[in-house]
């Protein structure tokens, strides 16, 4: 993949760096308004009157303030068109232009930070000369920090893009790994940038970078080999402070070049200490926080695996049952009615064929289809009841809007079930079917009457299957989010159901 294409991609490097760098511009001005006059001593030693605002305040405040919007307007702007190759020369002129921009105002700002060194040349011009040459010079040093830092950045960009393939190669090195990397560099540079100190800069460097590499290899090394011993954490401290003891040397060296020995010795050793009580530690607790969530997860993936498979098989169930009611059906209607009635009840048979072969599938489908399919089926029954005046079936079923959704056949066990068990040919027979939707909440009614099975009917002992099986798919599919209120006497059935969707 190529460093542009990485660039194109909505990454959130932008408002990290963002506000990385605006945290630290206002801890800077922070530290004017704290610092006790740093530079009054060289003032004093040159005989030169001191006033705070003027050769302090100021100053500092137009320094900082003009490479936080340098580094704002070459790191947001024009690095990532010059990347992209969009209008080459006008963003090279950006680029010189907030060099000399940078240059010229930190010189005269450092004209009133540094006026102590006048007295020691023998013209004003001179004076300016050695002020602006070194202001330059440092703004020189800035801007290539900067293109180190870019590089860095784009390259980090590079390898989190391609992550996975490393990771396959060194597990050590994954996403988190660089993305952290990164993020470290970007507040060393930062650190740099506003000239916060060498030895500052060389302290906050070290123990934050010790604290990353610690925690990395701690998550992927130390910890999980000092779980199976017998005091995990007691074993795996044990290890965290013989790595700090082979490195407390290998550390002093390291920070001799910025601090002098005794500094050296110092900062190493409080650097052993806090990684030992503070990093050590709170990788721990990470870790078996992680550890934990990994396991919830897997159980959660269990338990959803045997939902999944309950709902199918409850689908299952439910589809054939139907399909042989409804055979039954159009088989009675062709024995008593012409082939047109026949052909009308196919024709409704055939929808719900592919309504059910199509959107049962899904997890939800529009209610306008589901209450359509209701229509479908009662329609169908009717086809076996009309010629029947002791047999009323009432439906009172409202429009509903087309963005409400619901799972799929979830209300014809309902219907199904009056019709199985409250329709007779030879006896008085009533079903009262009502739907009704208020925003969100939908009401469903089934009211029918009850006939008991003849001891030859091969359904007798069938009942209430599909009922079993809806009240299943709610407590899946809908869990606290629904009523279902079902009354029996020996005469009548009422089914209530309330559903948020």
């Amino acid at each position: 993949m190529a460093i542009k294409n990485v660039i194109a991609e909505p990454i959130q490097r932008n408002k990290i760096e963002f506000w990385a760098a605006t945290t630290i511009y206002v801890f800077a001005l922070f530290s004017l308004s704290v610092d006790n006059s740093p530079n009054e001593s060289s003032f004093r030693h040159a005989n030169v009157v001191y006033h705070y605002y003027e050769y302090f305040f100021w100053p500092q405040l137009v320094r900082f303030t003009v490479i936080y919007l340098a580094f704002l307007l070459l790191n947001f702007k024009v690095v990532p068109r010059l990347i992209r190759k969009e209008a080459v020369w006008p963003n090279v002129l950006l680029v010189l232009a907030a060099f000399v921009a940078v240059g010229v105002v930190t010189g005269v700002a450092d004209t009133y930070f540094k006026a102590y060194l006048l007295p020691g040349f023998d013209t004003l011009q001179e004076f300016w000369n050695y002020i602006f040459q070194r202001s330059f010079q440092n703004t020189l040093r800035l801007l290539l920090v900067f293109g180190f830092y870019t590089f860095i950045k784009y390259f980090g960009l590079y390898l989190l893009s391609n992550s996975a393939a490393i990771q396959s190669r060194y597990r050590m090195v994954t996403q988190d790994v660089i993305t952290t990397f990164i993020v470290w560099l970007v507040s060393v540079f930062v650190l740099v940038l506003f000239d916060v100190g060498e030895e500052e800069t060389a302290v906050w460097a070290f123990v934050s970078l010790s604290a990353i590499l610690l925690y990395f290899f701690s998550f992927y090394a130390l910890i999980p080999k000092s779980l199976g011993k017998k005091r995990p954490f007691g074993s795996y401290e044990l290890k965290v402070l013989l790595i700090l003891i082979l490195s407390y040397l290998p550390a002093v060296f390291l920070l001799l070049p910025v601090l002098d020995n005794d500094e050296a010795f110092g900062i190493s050793l409080a650097n052993a200490v806090f990684q030992l009580v503070v990093t050590a530690p709170v990788t721990w607790f990470l870790y078996k926080r992680q550890l934990r969530g990994r396991e919830e997860v897997v159980g959660l993936k269990k338990e959803l695996g045997y939902s999944v498979a309950n709902l199918d098989l409850l689908r299952s169930q439910i589809n054939p049952h139907f399909l042989f009611n409804a055979l039954n059906t159009l088989y009675g209607t062709a024995l008593q009615e012409n082939s047109e009635r026949t052909a009308q009840g196919i024709q409704m048979l055939g929808d719900m064929m592919r309504f059910m072969l199509h959107e049962n599938l899904q997890r939800t489908i529009l209610l306008a289809r589901e209450v359509e399919y209701l229509r479908n089926y009662i329609d169908l029954q009717l086809l076996r009841t009309s010629a029947s005046p002791d047999i009323i079936i009432e439906t009172k079923m409202e429009e509903v809007l087309e963005q409400q959704h619901i799972a799929p056949m979830l209300l014809i066990p309902f219907v199904e079930n009056a019709f199985k068990h409250g329709i007779s040919l030879q006896h008085k027979s009533w079903i009262r079917i009502s739907l009704h939707c208020d925003q969100n909440r939908l009401y469903f009614d089934v009211y029918n009457s009850i006939h008991k099975k003849s001891e030859q009917d091969p359904e007798k002992n069938k009942s209430g299957i599909g009922l079993r099986n809806v009240r299943q798919r709610l407590e899946l599919l809908y869990p606290q989010k629904h009523e279902l209120i079902i009354r029996e006497t020996p005469e009548e059935f009422f089914v209530h159901l309330t559903l948020e969707l």
